[in-house]
Order: structure tokens, then C-alpha cells, then sequence
């Protein structure tokens, strides 16, 4: 199982499938622009391939936050239903971690929706916890 670094439009677009998992709101939508702007934004992807497909990604960056200093957050992380159970969504967050310990990183944050007792299982082995609660207003459409 070998942790790839997404770099360009095309290792983007492989990651379609498994990005679309996650975040199906963003069917149709211009990915490549997406990612071109969070990158600016200091965003990153890791991928999971087996047999040349992307399984798994993580999506994270790096912020700075008055609460918790210099943060690595984990935006997305997701493994295909068909894949699940394999240890690649341990291995990305293992990855994640290593990053965040390489770069002097303070604190790893994450969201998860409530729906998601699998992924919290994975998160509170690793030793996460739960720390607070998110709130959300959408102000705009959240066109691309």
C-alpha cells in the first residue's frame, strides 16, 4: 500500500471516483480549479492507489488558530466502500501525522459528520478526541 502526494491536474483527476465518495456535491463541478485555489490556500492531497486506482485520499492544511497554534487540519478522508476495512484510511492518517510532526506541527484537527461511527472509531484509536462541536452557516450557493 504505497502513500502517493497529489501534484498535478491529471493525479487530480484520478482521485474523481473516491473525492466524489465524499463530497458528491461536487459531480460536474471544475475539481482541477478547486484544488488549483486551495493550493494556494496551502492544501494538500495524499492518495492510497492498489492495482493503479486511487482507494483512499486525505485532504488537509495547514492554519494557525489562537486555540490550538500551528494546526494541520484535516479536510477530507475517505476510502471507497468497496475498500474499507483494508487499514488505508489508517495509513493516510498515519501519513497525515507524520507530516504534521515533520513541519513542527502543534495540533492535528478534524470535522466529522455524526453519521460517520466508523471513522470516529478510527480517530479515537488514534488517539484523537472530541473536543468541540462545529457550526456551519452557508452563506453563498457554494457554486464553482
Amino acid at each position: 500500500m504505497e502513500i502517493k502526494k497529489v501534484n498535478s491536474s491529471d493525479e487530480l483527476l484520478n482521485c474523481t471516483e473516491v473525492i466524489h465518495e465524499l463530497r458528491p456535491h461536487l459531480k460536474g463541478k471544475n475539481l482541477v480549479a478547486l484544488f488549483k485555489q486551495m493550493q494556494t490556500e496551502k492544501f494538500e492531497i495524499a492518495v492510497v492507489e492498489m492495482n493503479n486506482k486511487v482507494v483512499a485520499f486525505i485532504g488537509f492544511r495547514y492554519l494557525t488558530f489562537l486555540y490550538s497554534g500551528k494546526t494541520l487540519y484535516i479536510d477530507d478522508l475517505c476510502t471507497l466502500p468497496a475498500y474499507r476495512g483494508k487499514g488505508c484510511a489508517s495509513k493516510l492518517l498515519d501519513y497525515a501525522l507524520q507530516e504534521a510532526t515533520k513541519n513542527n506541527i502543534d495540533a492535528v484537527t478534524l470535522d466529522s459528520g455524526y453519521h460517520r461511527h466508523k471513522a470516529h472509531q478510527l480517530y479515537l484509536n488514534k488517539g484523537f478526541i472530541l473536543g468541540s462541536h462545529h457550526f456551519h452557516l452557508q452563506l453563498t450557493s457554494h457554486e464553482l
